[in-house]
């Protein structure tokens, strides 16, 4: 009977899910998507049958055709005059394309850009002025190093390429979620990316940079120092794509009607503000799930928690171009916010997950050099190189008619005279192929005429060919001084650990003995424990620093736009004999604000509240998954539900003491009601932190991110808020969830007290 009722509540949910989706589908929809429709083949669709490619029906895909002595039912040779297997084989052997030199590994999703506030001084591009418009998107999120089949968690800098289909054109900024970059000239690609890839001699490491060639190259190219830093900081480990910046790392121009050129860096913040994983959970994750960053993109968006982030630009009019101390064109330099704000005038929102993972995700092409009329480059090196590198590597992987691929095609009209090739797709009907011509077919766009087209900035250019970098350029610690000197207490020890991790598995001492002495350039006593913890030489002296810090370069200077915990994942754990009244308050206040629940037990299965007969079959509650199948990497904060039995039973449980002892280290959100405080006070002890001591005190104590209480009200979130409280229980707890971490519980030092 239990057995009926679960397949019949999982085929509710499986109903459930598929109206969701087509709901979604419809109103997701948009001219891209319409674009891209033609080329849609729905496998689910009734009535389809097996064809080959060529279209003719297909009986048996499960026998090649054979020689077969009836008689005996022994068989011979298979025979090559089977076409439907030889194209069968033929399609598997070549269904792999080169996979990208860098940027392997990526999740994608389609959206919307719509902007709110124009900028005509600025540009005349028509996607920074129309209010009125949604463009369509496709983002591409990804790691560095890694193959396509690394960890998504690895410590890494993060791709995030934006593709807008104007009307106009295909606008592409292939930007990181770090501002920086490792190196200034593009021609310095080649040696960088050796170094940063497996070694040569064993293809170790995969899908990380602990490993003597890398650091052997940023200690050999200073002007790496800033980005190294920004790479061991916290950015490098993020909680999700949904909660990273992303930054189009070069600086380029905006052109507006008058023809006047301003410098411009574009920006994007998540409206969840800026979070990361800690260590220790990032690499466990690599284990458990190594799909943890692109699962999570498609759950948010399948259930309708729409990523979103405010589009922003930084401005420098080109009369002020060498008013700083750094060289604006310099890619391993931010701009500082305090000398050029961030100016926000657009949102992104992706709504929409791919239909097919390697049609849309892997074969999307990004090109720095697809810009639209209004936008344009500027002489920052690295750019220049990146111009030609993306186009050509494009048609490296895809063939040289790549942009005719459906997740590629611009969705205004395409018209020239480039033609035949590998995979044309398109058939051009006339009498021409070339321009001028007699039928003045297809003339080139008229300035006059047509203020859309592009036109390069006029700009002035006087100098020697040489190859050298200007006097700006060859300044390259400054400014790593001023993000290790603007990161909160936590986040510098963060970097500690990250380069004391990544130095110790540096194993020929002359590579973790100079990069100790180049860390006393920027900050002496960073460089003394980092030394002194991988088997450096201890510096004695170092480098003056400046002392100056900026906003924006510290996680903490980007919350959530407000307090949240939207698409926050809290495991509920629950056994046999758990409160159902208290479980179902507190998962509703809970989901009343966007966050996800799931049910954690000592099995998968249905787990049975206190007053309810097992034997029944009715009454009670699915898991999502056991205390084995999941671990509290996974989860944002967990809840550990009350009732007697269930209290029992978790404390005898070894696993579920450990959930609750890694998520304290983890510095994750913890909260309990009732008798499940005696679980954390008994079983669990969680060093230095004050728990609900009174089991008739109605009070809510929160410490150390742990909210407890006793007899305390759930309270629901709508009718309150998301803030500390000592009343209410669902307020305290969202409150504690919404802050991420207690990073007070680091600190202090507590999470070193717990074995996990």
């Amino acid at each position: 009977m239990a057995g009926t009722l679960q397949r019949l509540q999982e085929s509710l949910n499986e109903a459930r899910v598929a109206a969701t989706h087509k709901v979604n589908e419809v109103a997701t929809m948009n001219e891209k998507i319409v674009e891209m429709w033609p080329s849609r083949a729905s496998v689910e669709k009734s009535g389809n049958r097996l064809t080959t490619d060529s279209g003719t029906k297909v009986h048996d895909v499960d026998h090649w055709l054979k020689v077969v002595d009836p008689s005996t039912g022994h068989h011979g040779p298979s025979l090559v005059e089977d076409q439907i297997a030889r194209e069968r084989i033929h399609r598997f052997d070549h269904e792999r394309i080169p996979e990208r030199v860098v940027h392997a590994r990526g999740a994608g999703a389609h959206g919307h850009f719509k902007l709110h506030t124009p900028i005509p001084e600025f540009s005349s591009a028509p996607i920074l002025n129309d209010t009125t418009r949604s463009t369509p998107v496709f983002v591409r999120f990804s790691t560095v190093a890694g193959s396509r089949g690394s960890a998504d968690t690895v410590r890494d800098v993060r791709g995030f390429a934006v593709k807008f289909y104007t009307e106009e054109g295909n606008w592409d900024i292939v930007g990181n979620n770090i501002p920086v970059f490792f190196i200034q000239d593009a021609i310095k690609f080649p040696d960088f990316v050796h170094a940063a890839k497996p070694e040569p001699h064993n293809e170790v490491p995969q899908g990380q940079t602990a490993h003597n060639n890398f650091w052997d190259f940023l200690y050999l190219h200073s002007e790496s120092t800033h980005m190294s830093l920004w790479a061991m900081s916290d950015r490098g480990i993020p909680r999700s794509f949904r909660m990273m910046q992303g930054f189009g790392v070069n600086t380029y121009s905006l052109i507006n009607a008058q023809g006047e050129r301003t410098f411009v860096k574009f920006v994007w913040t998540p409206e969840l503000g800026v979070h990361s994983l800690v260590w220790d959970e990032a690499l466990k994750l690599g284990g458990q799930d190594p799909d943890f960053h692109r699962k999570d993109l498609y759950e948010a968006i399948e259930n309708g928690h729409y990523p979103k982030w405010q589009f922003g630009i930084q401005i420098v009019a080109e009369k002020d171009q060498d008013k700083f101390e750094f060289d604006i064109l310099d890619a391993t330099k931010v701009w500082p916010e305090d000398l050029v704000p961030v100016n926000y005038i657009g949102e992104l929102v992706l709504n929409r997950n791919v239909d097919e993972f390697f049609a849309e995700t892997e074969q999307v092409a990004f090109c720095t050099s697809h810009v639209v009329p209004g936008i344009g480059f500027s002489d920052d090196p690295l750019l220049q190189g990146r111009n030609f590198s993306y186009f050509d590597t494009q048609i490296t992987r895809l063939g040289t008619n790549w942009e005719q691929l459906p997740i590629n095609r611009p969705v205004c009209p395409v018209m020239n005279f480039n033609r035949d090739g590998a995979l044309n797709h398109r058939i051009h009907k006339g009498k021409v192929n070339y321009w001028p011509n007699r039928l003045e077919a297809v003339p080139p766009a008229s300035l006059k005429q047509e203020i859309d087209s592009y036109q390069e900035y006029a700009a002035k250019i006087v100098g020697l060919k040489l190859r050298v970098n200007g006097t700006k350029f060859r300044e390259h610690i400054s400014q790593a001084q001023l993000f290790y000197n603007s990161l909160a207490k936590h986040e510098k020890k963060h970097v500690g650990a990250a380069l004391a991790f990544e130095l110790s598995h540096c194993d020929e001492p002359i590579v973790y003995k100079r990069m100790s002495e180049r860390l006393a350039d920027i900050d002496l006593t960073l460089a003394q424990n980092v030394a002194r913890m991988v088997g450096g030489d201890i510096p004695k002296e170092g480098r003056q620093n400046h002392g100056r810090k900026a906003p924006g370069l510290s996680q903490t200077d980007l919350p959530a736009f407000k307090p949240s915990i939207e698409t926050r994942r809290v495991a509920m754990i629950i056994a046999d004999g758990f409160d159902m009244g208290i479980f179902t308050a507190v998962r509703t206040a809970l989901k009343a604000e966007g966050a996800t629940t799931w049910v954690i037990a000592p099995r998968r299965g249905m787990i049975f509240p206190s007053g309810i007969n097992p034997e029944s079959g009715t009454g009670g509650l699915m898991a999502d998954h056991h205390l084995e199948g999941q671990r509290s990497t996974m989860f944002d904060a967990i809840f550990v539900c009350p009732g007697a039995q269930s209290t029992l039973t978790l404390r005898e449980n070894g696993r579920a003491v450990h959930w609750v002892r890694e998520a304290f280290g983890h510095l994750k959100p913890i909260g309990a009601l009732g008798d499940a405080v005696s679980f954390l006070q008994q079983a669990v002890v969680l060093p230095g932190v004050d728990l609900a001591a009174d089991p008739n005190s109605h009070e809510v104590v929160t410490s150390y991110g742990v909210v407890t209480g006793w007899k305390s009200s759930v309270g629901v979130l709508r009718s309150l808020r998301i803030e500390p409280s000592t009343s209410a229980f669902s307020s305290a707890f969202a409150y504690e969830i919404s802050k991420h971490r207690c990073w007070d519980r680091e600190l202090d030092g507590l999470h070193t007290k717990l074995a996990f």
